[in-house]
């Protein structure tokens, strides 16, 4: 039984962050101009404050100004909303990110379709997800886009491959489809409704889990040699009461049947920084043409 290769996502994305720093460097110096990212937090969620601060150091690393926004959880709508055309129409931010999730009382539709296209990062808005739809050019949502990103350095031409989604969240599934669509892969985007599971990822050159359930993929639904991508991040009580983070795949059981598979932690996670700093770069390159 041969062992997958491990898809090393934490060293893929230190390298990508470094190149990103190259390039903003060359922006700089040539057209005078730093990339701005803007990051609204609103209220005190744990795990968005991690993430934030995260996004915050990694953006200044990378050369480019962080404008950090921590609002009460009481904000309302309006002023939210207030918040993001100010940011729309600031020259010095081209990038703008809203943390979800928002408060129970916040419309997370309308925060995010009024961030100016140009500005959304993120690639929620309606503009972006259309454009991304039919195979045009738009910001693609961070962690797709790692996924994507990995896939091609593991896989090389993904062109007729059949990859299976399992996931069809607005952040990742449905995105991700449209990426692999866009790749000339086939694709199937399986759900929590899907009948018999197992057999369908038999046929899968590729697997993409992002269905949000603990080591839910096994080992021997998967086709030998496919190349699996877990997006799934849950922490876990063990049997000693410690908890620790597994993904949406079974890896124990997958990694003597992959060919190449994401570990967690340390596989798609650290991508989706790096790749909110990549859009954040592209972004201030449209913006100055």
């Amino acid at each position: 039984m041969s062992i997958a290769k491990i898809i090393d996502g934490k060293l893929f994305a230190q390298n990508l962050r470094t190149d990103i720093a190259r390039r903003v460097a060359e922006l700089k110096d040539k057209k005078n101009v730093t990339p701005g990212l803007a990051v609204i937090l609103v209220g005190n969620d744990p795990a968005s404050e991690v993430y934030v601060r995260n996004k915050n150091k990694q953006t200044i690393e990378a050369g480019m100004r962080s404008f950090e926004f921590n609002l009460p959880a009481e904000t309302s709508e309006e002023e939210l909303l207030k918040r993001i055309f100010e940011l729309n129409n600031n020259p010095e931010v081209h990038g703008i990110l809203v943390q979800l999730p928002l408060p129970a009382h916040i419309n997370e539709d309308a925060v995010i379709n009024a961030i100016s296209p140009a500005k959304d990062v993120d690639g929620f808005t309606i503009l972006n997800v259309g454009k991304l739809a039919i195979g045009g050019d738009a910001f693609i949502p961070c962690t797709p886009l790692g996924c994507l990103m990995l896939l091609r350095d593991s896989v090389g031409d993904l062109s007729g491959k059949h990859a299976i989604v399992i996931g069809r969240s607005n952040i990742v599934g449905k995105p991700m489809a449209a990426l692999l669509l866009k790749e000339s892969c086939t694709v199937t985007i399986a759900h929590s409704k899907t009948r018999d599971l197992p057999s369908i990822l038999k046929t899968a050159d590729i697997v993409v889990a992002a269905v949000g359930r603990p080591n839910m993929v096994k080992g021997e639904w998967l086709k030998q040699g496919a190349v699996v991508i877990d997006v799934g991040i849950n922490r876990i009580t063990q049997p000693d009461g410690k908890t620790k983070l597994v993904g949406d795949v079974d890896f124990a059981s997958c990694e003597g049947i992959a060919s190449a598979i994401t570990p967690v932690p340390g596989g798609v996670g650290p991508m989706t920084i790096a790749c909110l700093l990549e859009n954040t770069l592209q972004a201030a390159k449209n913006i100055h043409g």
